[in-house]
């Protein structure tokens, strides 16, 4: 493969993570707008919130076999539209079971989305021979930005869902096609698995695989209080306007996203271990802030420190499972994600249910203390990790930008 190909093949797939960085924050952030308008309770909340990440990750989990039959580059092309396509239904209807289709379709859409998109970066990070996965989250990041600016602007003008929605899916739907012709995956697998006998057979041994997994669902559990929560909690707990309370997600993102940009520089100096240890402490004094924060500045500081702790995890846990499993990446990926949206399903429904029957300010304390158990779980990161990212890199596949 050229490096000309796989330069195109990382400037497109950092084009999609942008894609869905607006599209899912364009959701999270108009929860409160979505409750509204389709007279969502309190209470139905979380079971609403909770449908989404369960059908992504039966996607998830459809899309390993998929895969195995067409390729990740495929999967992507096809899921990408459909996410952007399922947010503008969710502006269109009026009726609560109009409101249950459109997110149960995103939900699909995006688990499917989620798998291919990162088998594909672990699969150039491994053309590569150099941490880049951190950068395609990045770009994701960036786009969360772009898309929470949106919402605040859409608040900020009383616009409905669908005005709002319409113009973005109207720029996003051709970029994210035109994009996906340049979809690669990145080779040849080069690497040396963990040990001879458990690359045999399905490639994927759950138990080694499994101190990933917890750490996926840890980081997934307190990013999705992030996202499915920071504006209500802005709003209801700490009496911010509606304009105000779509600042924390934005906030959360802009550090996630500098987090990300100089995260791959971390992990090729002090390896994978010392970068997700100090995300980790970072994300749950991130937390404490936001439990016992007195106004809505401080909130909004809060979730900016736990961007910034929360931003190098999810990254680094695809990538370990790549470097992990060589021989059967995509199904390892297609299974870490998975508990993605186990993560989102424990972490939504557990903080809308403590919040109601407790308080939200002592929800907020649950995912601190789950984040901060993954320093104990670091070690599963290294030395492969900092083998491959660190200062004992393996030699590169190509010598590509």
């Amino acid at each position: 493969m050229t490096d000309a190909r796989l330069r195109r093949g990382r400037g497109s797939l950092a084009v999609s993570f942008f894609v869905q960085g607006v599209t899912f924050a364009l959701l999270v952030t108009r929860i409160p707008a979505i409750q509204d308008r389709y007279g969502i309770s309190d209470g139905l909340l979380p079971a609403f919130l909770a449908a989404v990440p369960i059908l992504a990750g039966v996607a998830s989990v459809m899309t390993e076999k998929v895969v195995a039959r067409v390729g990740p580059a495929v999967v992507l092309r096809w899921a990408q539209p459909f996410v952007l396509l399922s947010l503008l239904a969710v502006g269109v209807g009026s009726e609560l079971w109009q409101a249950a289709v459109a997110l149960g379709l995103f939900g699909l859409a995006v688990g499917a989305l989620d798998a291919s998109m990162n088998m594909l970066g672990v699969s150039l990070q491994r053309a590569y021979g150099r941490s880049i996965m951190l950068g395609f989250h990045a770009s994701y990041s960036l786009g969360g930005i772009a898309g929470a600016s949106l919402a605040w602007v859409g608040a900020h003008w009383h616009l409905s869902l669908f005005v709002s929605y319409l113009p973005v899916v109207a720029v996003l739907l051709p970029l994210a096609l035109v994009g996906s012709r340049w979809y690669v995956a990145g080779g040849e697998r080069t690497e040396d698995p963990v040990a001879p006998e458990e690359s045999k057979g399905s490639g994927v041994v759950f138990k080694l695989l499994m101190p990933l997994c917890l750490v996926m669902t840890f980081a997934y559990i307190g990013d999705s209080t992030v996202s499915n929560w920071s504006a209500k909690y802005l709003q209801d707990v700490l009496g911010s306007s509606e304009e105000l309370a779509t600042v924390p997600y934005n906030a959360y993102m802009v550090t996630t996203l500098l987090g990300r940009a100089v995260g791959d520089f971390g992990v090729r100096r002090l390896g994978a271990t010392a970068v997700v240890r100090a995300g980790a402490v970072l994300a749950a004094l991130g937390f404490a802030v936001v439990a016992v924060s007195p106004g809505a500045w401080v909130g909004i500081a809060g979730f900016t420190v736990l961007g910034l702790g929360l931003s190098v995890i999810v990254p680094q846990t695809f990538a370990a499972a790549g470097r992990l499993f060589p021989g059967a990446s995509d199904a390892a990926v297609a299974r870490l994600n998975v508990f993605n949206y186990v993560g989102f399903l424990i972490g939504s429904p557990l903080v809308g249910a403590l919040g109601d029957t407790w308080s939200y300010r002592g929800a907020m304390l649950v995912p601190m203390v789950l984040v901060l158990v993954t320093v104990v779980y670091a070690t599963s990161f290294g030395p492969r990790a900092a083998r491959y990212g660190g200062g004992h890199e393996r030699p590169r596949t190509v010598d590509v930008g």
